[in-house]
């Protein structure tokens, strides 16, 4: 059952509303961080509401505006004035390829882009190509966004509830990015959905690391710092030595991971004589941690790792395990309220599972997207009787916790039978050896496909599949075993710092 809407807590109607709020009620709280600079929530409304003006005055407002940018003051303020200017933010991840981008630019159709100093050379370009009419240079050798200290200036009139807020390309491991419709109202219920689940504490210091053009790193950092007034401290990028030195100099509360940070920094030979002892919140999103790592990290740290679900198609968040109630190791938790989960069979989509048996995971609330971008097919493929259908595989247990069991499409077919790797990989996970491991399945002519696993070894271990093998014949039937063992210095990621298991595939062919 959905809980009543009375269960959320209040939240200001769209993002720019929420930064306004915070501006109202505490001007002078460092609102950004980033190496030496430092904005505080004044600056940041009045650098918003210029860039909002400038956006404006280009005929952005009613279009798009893309921004390809890495984590910066400049992302923060870009994101937010393209919204105060109501226009739809089109954030790219500033690895991708020309390639990748033209095609981006081709389909989104932005009027402005917004893009670093070191990136230029490579989008302006394929901007003009695509047909955008104004491109902004921003960083180091350019123009900053902030508008400097005293600066004052007027949000525009805010935007609709129900008008375009994001277009959100997907980091997905086939095909062409799909390009995902979020309306300004979505995003910020989803950022009280969150809330009732993990509250925030008000003036919270966030770590963020990941790319803050990804819908994670937006909704669980930039959305949350500004709804409970917090500092957004930001990292260009994830450098172990960097985040250990900047949890304690910045003395920050709530630490924005992924299974790759944890196990990373888990390995890391400075981690253990690191200060943690401000960090009361730990998110992780992408995959489910291992039980092992959940214990080993919160034996060190002292703060748990609450881990939740979602996709940039709902907004992003669909669960979480909750702060004030049961936390259950190997799952994501319970729907955000307003937020329904079933499981249904994986061939029509239509019959409702039983509790305890894995399916395809569809959901529906507030926070699911309008739709994709000139993609009604997919569209319809993916919003079915008011239903967003995830492609992921999970399973309910008693409590209404959800357990993601694959993708859909990772599922392996051993000699009949349906085999989802990430339990493999969960068994894996827990070997001493092991930091880190993927496993795929390989066509095979006598058992329709095989188990193939990728291993990265702990420093100083010596490759062993009998070993290996061993630890798998205790835990999984015969037919979950690998069948063949590849051991790597690292796995390959995706854009949005997933396991690209695609081209794990590809290697084996």
């Amino acid at each position: 059952m959905n809980p009543p809407a009375g269960s959320l807590p209040r939240a200001e109607p769209t993002i720019v509303q929420m930064l306004a709020a915070a501006a109202r009620d505490a001007p002078q709280v460092e609102a950004l961080v980033c190496g030496e600079r430092r904005l505080d929530y004044a600056g940041y409304l009045a650098s918003a509401a210029a860039f909002a003006s400038e956006l404006q005055s280009l005929g952005a407002a009613g279009g798009r505006v893309a921004t390809l940018l890495g984590n910066s003051i400049e992302a923060c303020i870009a994101a937010l004035g393209t919204l105060a200017a109501g226009a739809q933010q089109v954030p790219l991840n500033p690895l991708y390829t020309a390639y990748e981008l033209a095609a981006i630019l081709q389909d989104a159709a932005p009027r402005v882009l917004v893009v670093d100093a070191n990136l230029a050379a490579l989008a302006e370009p394929v901007a003009r190509a695509a047909g955008v009419a104004h491109v902004i240079v921003v960083g180091d050798g350019a123009r900053r966004l902030d508008a400097g200290s005293g600066a004052v200036a007027s949000l525009p009139p805010p935007p609709a509830a129900d008008a375009l807020a994001l277009l959100q390309y997907t980091g997905g491991t086939t095909g062409r990015a799909k390009g995902v419709d979020l309306t300004h109202s979505a995003i910020a219920i989803n950022v009280a959905q969150r809330e009732a689940l993990l509250p925030t504490r008000r003036g919270d210091r966030i770590l963020c690391m990941m790319p803050l053009s990804h819908a994670y790193a937006m909704s669980m950092g930039l959305f949350l710092a500004l709804h409970c007034a917090g500092t957004l401290v930001i990292l260009p990028r994830y450098q172990p030595d960097e985040v250990l030195t900047m949890v304690s100099r910045e003395r920050i509360g709530v630490f924005l991971g992924s299974p790759t940070i944890f196990n990373g920094l888990l390995a890391h030979p400075g981690f253990t004589q690191a200060d943690w002892h401000t960090v009361h919140t730990c998110y992780s999103g992408s995959s489910a941690l291992a039980a092992a790592t959940l214990e080993r990290w919160r034996a060190a740290v002292g703060a748990p790792v609450y881990e939740g679900y979602g996709q940039t198609e709902a907004g992003p968040v669909l669960t979480f395990n909750p702060a004030g109630g049961l936390v259950k190791p190997g799952t994501v938790g319970v729907p955000v309220p307003l937020t329904e989960i079933q499981i249904v069979d994986v061939e029509t989509g239509e019959r409702v599972l039983a509790t305890g048996e894995c399916g395809e995971i569809r959901a529906r609330g507030p926070q699911v997207m309008r739709g994709y971008r000139n993609r009604p097919e997919e569209t319809a493929q993916a919003l079915r009787g008011g239903w967003l259908y995830t492609g992921d595989i999970g399973e309910l247990d008693a409590d209404g916790y959800l357990s993601i069991r694959d993708r859909k499409k990772d599922m392996v077919i051993v000699g009949g039978y349906n085999v989802y790797p990430r339990e493999v990989e969960e068994v894996l996970f827990a070997h001493p050896d092991v930091a880190d491991a993927a496993v795929v399945g390989r066509p095979d002519a006598y058992r329709g496909e095989i188990l193939v696993a990728h291993v990265v070894l702990r420093p100083g271990v010596q490759p062993d599949a009998d070993r290996l093998l061993a630890h798998c014949r205790e835990r999984l039937a015969r037919y979950k075993w690998p069948a063949q063992w590849h051991f790597v210095q690292q796995l390959p990621k995706t854009p949005a710092n997933k396991i690209d298991k695609l081209a794990l595939r590809r290697s084996l062919t």
